[in-house]
């Protein structure tokens, strides 16, 4: 694992992964808005075990690879 190497934002994320706020809110289990709240920083992300591992296949991430924040600020 990298650690040198700055994390993407979850927006950078989405969009290496073709994904649009809809797909990837479908592919988790969430709305597309709560997708846009977390990318904008309104909301903190509140996933299940398995809502997080959706999103880290859809991402094609670990959960390492993951930033700590996901708003794109």
């Amino acid at each position: 694992m990298e650690q040198d190497r700055p994390k993407l934002t979850l927006k950078q994320l989405r969009e290496q992964a073709g994904l649009s706020q809809e797909a990837l809110a479908r592919l988790v289990g969430v709305s597309s808005k709560t997708v846009s709240n977390w990318e904008r920083g309104t909301n903190v992300a509140s996933l299940t075990v398995p809502q997080m591992k959706a999103l880290c296949e859809a991402l094609g991430v670990t959960l390492y690879e993951l930033p700590d924040d996901f708003s794109s600020q």
